[in-house]
């Protein structure tokens, strides 16, 4: 089944040049919506695969739009794509924080706008299966981008998954702050690093004192060292 993107953006000079260029390009398919109201019922109605958002909407703005997207469950892990002439660093901040997955400004190059697409997508639905990770007092699903912790699901935002996960894959690594913001973020991320600050107190606030094993290395980065590697460590051994 092929890929469903929907654009949400109320140019519509600007709506058909990006849909034709991602169907030609990509074989994806697209759905369109003028204004903010019919764009969050298109994405409840049928939860696309991704979604490219502009901010300046009628009826309702990006930024609501993104924020209910993140607090629905069949639409909070829909990667989402901004696209604006709202440049300033506080807009893309309080997007990124919102939970959207990459922010480019108006006027842009469609080249470049279809590769981040096409990255998005391939970050977002890999093509083949991960294992999960489960130490017995933690599971992480990728497949199902499910957190379990002491039989208690934990729900986070596509963000706080994809940053967690990244950990998670290199447990017991140091993992500096440069390469988080470029792997999770997708992009030369150039404003303020607290979003990844933001991101990880959140993270061990969902997962809870007890269960949280997200180190920080002071003036580097961040490590996932839960108690089973530890006690590897402690006894001379590496995974």
């Amino acid at each position: 089944m092929k890929r469903r993107i929907l654009i949400i953006e109320d140019d519509a000079d600007i709506a058909r040049s990006i849909a034709y260029n991602l169907e030609r390009t990509t074989g994806l398919k697209t759905d369109w919506a003028a204004d903010g109201e019919s764009g969050l019922e298109k994405a409840f109605e049928v939860p696309p695969d991704l979604i490219l958002l502009d901010l300046n909407l009628p009826q309702m703005n990006g930024v609501e739009i993104c924020r209910r997207l993140r607090q629905e469950s069949m639409t909070r892990l829909i990667p989402v794509l901004v696209l604006t002439a709202r440049t300033g660093e506080n807009d893309r901040v309080t997007c990124l924080d919102l939970g959207a997955d990459d922010y480019m400004g108006k006027p842009f190059s469609m080249r470049e706008l279809v590769a981040r697409v096409r990255a998005l997508i391939r970050r977002s639905y890999p093509a083949e299966q991960v294992a999960p990770y489960d130490d017995g007092l933690l599971r992480v699903d990728h497949e199902n981008f499910q957190v379990i912790s002491a039989g208690q699901e934990v729900r986070l935002t596509r963000k706080e998954f994809a940053l967690f996960w990244l950990l998670v894959q290199n447990r017991g690594r140091v993992l500096t702050r440069d390469l988080l913001l470029d792997r999770v973020w997708g992009f030369s991320y150039g404003g303020e690093t607290r979003t990844l600050d933001v991101h990880v107190r959140r993270l061990r606030k969902k997962l809870g004192e007890q269960y949280n094993f997200i180190e920080t290395v002071v003036g580097v980065g961040y490590r996932f060292n839960p108690p089973n590697l530890k006690a590897l460590s402690a006894v001379g051994l590496s995974e």
